[in-house]
């Protein structure tokens, strides 16, 4: 099958031990990042199968019912940037595996990475270094501090064992049955959710971004937090409500943010008011991005492939579909 691969910005694929499972496929692999509709479905023009790395690049009906040649597109995670309802109609198969069940130690290590670097001014220090200054900040040791954490699975069941080695109080704010699950591990559950944003020392956003989690994270929740407090996002900016964090910041609750993730991935030419902040820590949605956990995702990926192309479909999103492939 002809399979094209977009948004592999690093070129890191190719050199997986996973990529193998594409042999004897046509792949053509993008190193770039196009987002305009006429160039993709130029460019796309040929392609049976679209492999996405996550929501790299949105795909809608206007670019769908353009790829006359399209029987399958293969990802993995949720799927907020693909038109199910247009691939259906188009009969193209949305393959995704949700890996309910598989740790991200990745993303909880970045997210740990953040919290110690805005603790301690890492990026500030490192950036005045560079300028002939000396130590122009005193940071705050974490040990004994509370980390809340706002949703508890896979990610966030990391963070709270590796606050647990850093010596921290560890506080889990989410819906009930997994604050049962919270509990059940071993750790302190809030009574609601006014209380996580009030105690915490850091607060941590792990939620997937779903119509029901859109905006969660309001300016009346941040304006609770303590001057102190640091508020780290690796999960995705759609959590929050547009501007309320900047705004929130100006105020001075919380004193200080991590981020990971951005409204619109790559940031735009013009930036975002973040980075101009000098108390936020800003990374381009690395959370993800290792090796190991490249390889852990496209194996799920191109095994979808695979199955596809052996006439079986797996993790099927739009099982409709189906029925046209039978028909």
């Amino acid at each position: 099958m002809r399979v094209f691969i977009l948004d592999d910005w690093n070129d890191t694929l190719r050199d997986l031990p996973c990529f193998e499972k594409l042999d004897g496929h046509d792949v053509t692999i993008f190193n770039d990042h196009v987002s305009d509709v006429n160039t993709l479905a130029e460019r796309l023009q040929d392609a049976e199968v679209l492999v996405l790395f996550r929501e790299r690049t949105a795909i809608r009906e206007a670019l769908i019912e353009r790829l006359p040649n399209l029987k399958l597109i293969s990802q993995r995670s949720v799927y907020p940037h693909i038109d199910i309802e247009a691939c259906t109609r188009a009969g193209v198969v949305v393959s995704s595996d949700q890996h309910a069940g598989t740790p991200s130690y990745a993303a909880a290590e970045l997210t740990f990475a953040l919290l110690l670097a805005s603790a301690r001014s890492i990026p500030q220090n490192m950036a005045a270094l560079r300028m002939g200054k000396w130590q122009v900040d005193v940071g705050t040791t974490v040990r004994g501090k509370t980390l809340g954490i706002y949703g508890y699975g896979r990610i966030s069941r990391a963070m709270a064992q590796y606050a647990i080695a850093f010596g921290m109080k560890v506080l889990v704010w989410s819906r009930e049955a997994t604050r049962a699950q919270a509990q059940a591990d071993g750790y302190a559950t809030a009574p609601d959710k006014e209380t996580v944003f009030r105690e915490s020392d850091f607060l941590t956003l792990h939620m997937r971004l779903v119509p029901a989690t859109r905006g969660i994270v309001t300016a009346e929740d941040l304006a609770l937090m303590k001057p102190t407090a640091t508020l780290i996002n690796t999960s995705r900016a759609g959590l929050i409500v547009p501007g309320a964090l900047e705004e929130a910041l100006r105020a001075g609750r919380p004193g200080f943010a991590a981020v990971d993730v951005f409204e619109i991935e790559p940031l735009p030419a013009e930036g975002h008011p973040l980075l101009d902040m000098p108390n936020v820590v800003c990374t381009p949605h690395i959370g993800y991005v290792t090796k190991e956990e490249y390889n852990i995702q496209f194996n799920d990926i191109f095994d979808q492939v695979v199955a596809f192309a052996a006439g079986n479909p797996i993790n099927v999103v739009n099982p409709d579909v189906l029925k046209k492939w039978s028909s």
